[in-house]
């Protein structure tokens, strides 16, 4: 998903302080989405250095919005729980993040921030609400963790460096994301990126790198997905690059961004549907050194399958379904 950030509510500027949230829930204002739902956040944290959030829940009460955007009706855009943008040192231990508007948290332009024991929860029908958002960032790690939301657990944005992800359980949503990456021509990449021992239950997509199908200077590369536990999941291994929602602005055009150095390790579970594996590469900007080491993925029972374009690679140990790569 694309963040972008305009307008901010409930701005905290230049603070260093440890900020504990405790019960009873800091909710917003209950019954009216629009307080908060046109601006594009309810609470930031901006050039901050040192800050912690210990605990707490915040509570969005999204389910409103979401209701009026399913109508079709003019709704506003919704608002972002949570943001620390161009901030250092920042830690987030043990929140809890319920039915936000729209994004959960958002990590944007920041260094060196840690986020643990992390609870996130909205419906799996919740349109944007993306659990952890973490975009033009450096070090960022994050552990422990279990988030269910209607669309991304974990997405990944342009400008994403030295990001951990390890032992997150997601679902529902839509898994864990690199992108979509593409959406501008000239655009920062995203680079050494480990996700590892997590658990994906009844999600949309497990594992996933999406690139939007024009042309971009972009690009993704030094990625492992390691140990990684699929429940009956729609999508368990997908690279898309030709995402392209609506066919609007990409029509006929290929993906410029360049997907290399990509490790899938000990991936092992049931898939919802028979593609279990699916790298749906740019003829322009084919993906390279795609590596597949013991991935066992099964459909009702049975071997699921993989399909395979434009991705070149290698395979070791025990792969189930066949390799495609060439």
């Amino acid at each position: 998903m694309e963040k972008l950030t305009q307008h901010k509510p409930f701005l905290m500027h230049g603070l260093k302080p440890v900020a504990p949230l405790r019960p009873p829930p800091f909710m917003c204002h209950k019954g009216d989405y629009k307080v908060i739902g046109n601006a594009d956040d309810w609470l930031v944290f901006e050039h901050v250095n040192g800050v912690s959030i210990n605990g707490g829940t915040l509570d969005g009460q999204g389910a409103g919005l979401w209701t009026c955007i399913k109508t079709g009706e003019r709704c506003p855009s919704g608002a972002t729980t949570l943001e620390f943008t161009n901030s250092n040192n920042i830690v987030i231990n043990g929140l809890t993040s319920l039915n936000s508007q729209k994004f959960h948290t958002v990590i944007n332009e920041c260094n060196n921030v840690k986020a643990q024991g992390v609870k996130v929860s909205a419906s799996g029908d919740s349109p944007n609400t993306d659990g952890i958002h973490v975009q033009s960032s450096s070090s960022v790690t994050i552990l422990n963790s279990r988030i269910g939301t209607g669309d991304d657990c974990v997405s990944i944005g342009p400008g994403t460096t030295n990001l951990w992800i390890e032992n997150v359980a997601c679902g529902p949503g839509h898994g864990i994301s690199i992108g979509s990456l593409g959406k501008e021509q000239e655009e920062a990449g995203v680079q050494n990126v480990t996700v590892k021992t997590v658990t994906f239950s009844g999600t949309q997509n497990g594992v996933r790198i999406k690139s939007w199908g024009r042309p971009s200077s972009g690009f993704a590369r030094n990625i492992l997905f390691q140990h990684a536990t699929m429940k009956n999941v729609q999508n368990p291994i997908v690279i898309d690059q030709n995402y392209c929602p609506d066919d609007k602005n990409c029509p006929e055009q290929t993906s410029g961004v360049k997907i290399s150095d990509v490790t899938y390790q000990d991936i092992h579970g049931t898939s919802a549907t028979k593609v279990a594996v699916k790298f749906d590469c740019s003829l322009e900007s084919p993906c390279s050194g795609i590596s597949f080491e013991d991935v066992k993925l099964t459909y009702k029972n049975e071997p699921a399958e993989a399909s395979c374009s434009h991705a070149d690679g290698s395979s070791s140990g025990f792969i189930q379904p066949n390799d495609c790569l060439v």
